[in-house]
Order: C-alpha cells, then structure tokens, then sequence
C-alpha cells in the first residue's frame, strides 16, 4: 500500500514534475537568454536515474507525473523512458509538457508509451511574432505537431500560452478561436519572474483578469470548478462544450495554499517549489546508495516539512529567483 507525502502544512503531494533535461531547441524570451549555457552531461541524471526516481515518488503516493525539461523530446531514449514510468504501479497518468517541435516524429510513439496527455507550448498564431519570442522556432513546424498530436489518440491536448503585454497580448482572441475550433483546452500563464532575461517583466505582465476581459468581448464564459490536478482556474466557453479555458496566475491569483507539487529538476535537485530556492540534493544520494531508496525516502520526507507556504513573486517584475526557467523543469 503506498504511502502518502505530506508536507510540514498537511498538504498532500501527489504531482511530480520531473524534468529529464535542461536543454532545448528554442530560446524563449521568458524562459532564457538568448546565449545559454547548458548543464555538463555527467551532471544530469541518467535515464536509469529519473526512472528510479519515479519509481520512489510512486511508491510514496504520487500519482501524476509530468515530464518536462528545458524540452523533454530532445533527450535521446525518451519514448522508452515513457513507456517504463507510464508502466509503474500506482500512477494514475504520465502527461509531458512540450514546444511541439518534435511532435510530428513522435506524437504516435508517445501515446503508444502510454503518455495520457500533452501541454504543448504555442504563444502565437503569427509567424514573425513566434520567431521574436522564441528566437530559434518554427511556426509551420509546431502547427503541424499538433495536428500530429490531435491525430495521435492523447485524451487531451492543451495549449500553453505565456500571455506579455507588447509581445502577444493581441494574439489571445485568434489563438482562443484556434483552440475552440480544433476541440483543445488553451491555459493563459502569467509571466514568472525567474533568471535575468535582459528586460523588466514588470513591463510586460498581462494578468490572468486583463486576459479574460480580452476574450470575454467574443466569447460567454462559465465558471468551472475542474481541475486537471495543477494550479490553473477554468472556464468552460459557451456552445463548445470539449474545450476548456485555464488561467495560471502566480501574480495575480495565488495558488499556493492548494499546493501538491513537486518539481525535479534535470540534474537530480528537488525544488520544494517553484518561487523559491529551498531544495534537496537527490542526485548525490542515488549515487552514493544505488542498492538502497532509505536514505532517499528519510531526506524527501524530512524536506517536506520545510516546504514553503507560498512563493514570494512580486508584479514588479523584479527577479526573486536567479535560476532560469528551463533549468526548474518547464
């Protein structure tokens, strides 16, 4: 019978967001700098490694976990790396999050791996904006992955849109229309404030209420009380009864007291949330005790206790946290 991880407030924890790399083949404005410099490979945890720790958290209560990276499709052997973890007994789904560059070669391999569902990043329909805001990707590209996604059977598709006033604010209304029209869920997120990416984000943040204001001129919204067993609110949209509208507002509409998260990041590092630094070092005891979870389960359940109450992001746009997004675990 599995345990059950609770922290040091009673929450129950039972979400696992384990990055399998901190690499990528974009450089999103709000993710990174533009010239990045990625992890020495003998530092990130070896396919062997994230599938034992997947193991453990299952064997602790977790029962989802989502894969993420940087992007999780550019690490080699990830279609078998799915099929293992989907396999372990006790977990409920194995969901990723990804840019959709990949997905054409691997959308049906991926949900023969038994990946149950798909977050697909796409902050625009237009193709210049999407190649300011990611720097290296291709609109054409993603398109046709989600086309290859939708093909492939997943149990739902939802599209990840990181919403910046100046940037692509004036997109929401043609990428809520794209979603409505092809039967996908769409989630607005609120720009968070991790690493230095040259700019204030302060300048740039569009709230989750000014996002909803925006599509609510074209389209009637109703309340949900759904969860997808994350942090986004949503509203179901009049006369499309398959698709649902998330907002993720770490500024504007704090989360944290639901909170039953918890993120791995590429190199083994246990982030006990994501706005602040507070973290265990789980690479260094895999390798140290490789016959032996003990002492792994003895420091995750004594870290638990000190899980923060909350983050600390400010609208401000200040940087409360240096490390970029791609090295949290998307």
């Amino acid at each position: 019978m599995n345990t059950v991880l609770q922290d040091g407030l009673g929450r129950t924890i039972d979400y696992l967001r384990l990055s399998v790399t901190d690499r990528c083949d974009f450089r999103c404005v709000y993710c990174m700098a533009e010239d990045m410099t990625f992890l020495p490979r003998q530092q990130v945890l070896s396919l062997e490694e994230i599938e034992r720790l997947a193991a453990l958290f299952v064997s602790q209560g977790v029962k989802k976990i989502r894969l993420t990276g940087g992007e999780p499709l550019v690490r080699r052997g990830i279609v078998e790396l799915c099929a293992k973890i989907s396999r372990l007994p006790g977990l409920r789904e194995l969901v990723m999050t990804t840019n959709g560059s990949q997905l054409v070669r691997l959308a049906g391999p991926l949900a023969a791996a038994g990946v149950k569902r798909l977050n697909i990043s796409l902050d625009c329909l237009d193709a210049e904006k999407f190649r300011a805001i990611t720097r290296t990707g291709d609109l054409p590209q993603v398109l046709a992955g989600i086309e290859a996604a939708r093909v492939a059977g997943f149990e739902r598709i939802k599209l990840n849109v990181v919403v910046m006033q100046g940037r692509n604010a004036d997109e929401v209304p043609g990428l809520v229309d794209y979603a409505l029209a092809r039967g996908l869920d769409i989630s607005f997120i609120e720009e968070m404030p991790l690493g230095h990416v040259g700019r204030s984000r302060g300048e740039t943040l569009c709230t989750s209420d000014q996002v909803r204001a925006l599509i609510s001129q074209r389209h009637q919204l109703l309340d949900s009380t759904e969860s997808s067993g994350g942090p986004a609110r949503y509203v179901r949209v009049a006369g499309f009864p398959q698709s649902r509208i998330g907002f993720i507002s770490p500024h504007s509409h704090n989360f944290c007291a639901n909170c039953n998260r918890l993120r791995m990041t590429a190199e083994g590092r246990l982030l006990l949330c994501l706005g602040q630094e507070h973290s265990i070092d789980l690479r260094g005891l895999l390798r140290r005790y490789p016959s032996t979870d003990q002492p792994l389960l003895d420091a995750l359940h004594k870290a638990l206790q000190h899980k923060p109450a909350r983050h600390d992001f400010s609208a401000n746009g200040d940087v409360q946290i240096v490390r970029f997004m791609n090295a949290s675990g998307g």
